[in-house]
């Protein structure tokens, strides 16, 4: 089999990360012509297309955004063997890669996350954002250390992997203080007809969210739903409507985003996963977030 041309895989990389043959070749001071035939002999010699070619746009096939993930880590670790021989250090690093999925909190994740640092082993943290079936694709073929989402692995999935519950927590809803100001009920009632942004309904928070305001005849009106927890909290900042996030995370939110804390419902469990490739843990990082967390949450 012919081995993968280093110099062609290294033009591929960098104009699937920066998007423009004319960038990289202002940057390298090389044609665009030699970087587009260098990138077409790849292609030739591993008989797959890496991008398709619209005038001049380009954007990458399924494969070659797989051969960008591979390419990705190959030359973070080129970059790392210079540095080491540069220095004349011998430092080994862990690289730790954690897929997270996009509905998690923000400031949750590092609360997750926060126990791997602590760990007497030099590690590299790598977290990647993204849809739980993308990033669980990624876990498949070891490109990934860990997965942490709100949804478990679904007992009929044909990826091998394994469910840890790390930690659950409450719900809080927040406002900010002129919004707070207006509601005039108690809470859950003060929920009722008021502007409520929501998570966007693929995620698991919102459908127990709908179940819990149908339970209490609770009808918020929806001004807006998000993917993205931290736009949600921001837009929540500008007093556009109520907010929820875990009861856990509740004074780190008041004091980031200037809300206020309306009320909390336990009824409402968030329950959160670290999902991983093998069912005895064996990676440090992998061991250490995962018994952290365990053990703060039995405790």
């Amino acid at each position: 089999m012919t081995p993968v041309n280093f110099n062609q895989l290294y033009y591929f990389y960098l104009v699937a990360r920066e998007g423009s043959i004319a960038r990289i070749s202002e940057q390298l001071h090389i044609t665009p012509q030699t970087i587009s035939g260098q990138i077409s002999a790849l292609e030739h010699s591993t008989g797959s297309a890496l991008f398709n070619r619209t005038g001049k746009k380009w954007s990458l096939t399924e494969v070659g955004r797989v051969t960008f993930g591979y390419a990705e880590d190959i030359f973070q670790l080129g970059d790392e063997l210079r540095s080491v021989l540069k220095h004349h250090t011998v430092t080994q690093w862990q690289t730790f890669t954690v897929g997270i999925t996009d509905v998690l909190p923000k400031a949750f994740i590092y609360e997750l996350l926060k126990p791997v640092f602590s760990l007497p082993v030099q590690l590299r943290l790598i977290c990647r954002e993204g849809e739980q079936s993308a990033l669980l694709a990624e876990l498949a073929v070891n490109k990934l250390d860990l997965v942490l989402t709100d949804e478990p692995l679904s007992p009929g999935s044909s990826i091998k992997a394994y469910n840890h519950e790390i930690t659950e927590s409450g719900t809080s809803f927040f406002a900010s203080p002129i919004l707070s100001a207006k509601l005039s009920q108690q809470f859950p009632a003060c929920l009722h007809q008021q502007p409520m942004l929501l998570q966007s309904k693929r995620s698991i928070i919102r459908q127990r969210l709908d179940a819990w305001f149908e339970q209490q005849s609770i009808a918020p009106q929806i001004v807006a739903e998000f993917d993205d927890s931290a736009m949600m909290k921001a837009f929540g900042q500008q007093g556009l409507g109520i907010f929820s996030a875990p009861t856990q995370i509740e004074q780190k939110i008041c004091q980031q985003y200037e809300v206020q804390v309306i009320g909390r419902s336990d009824a409402i469990r968030e329950v959160f996963y670290a999902i991983s490739p093998e069912r005895k843990l064996t990676h440090p990082g992998v061991l250490q977030l995962v018994n952290a967390l365990s053990s703060a949450r039995s405790g």
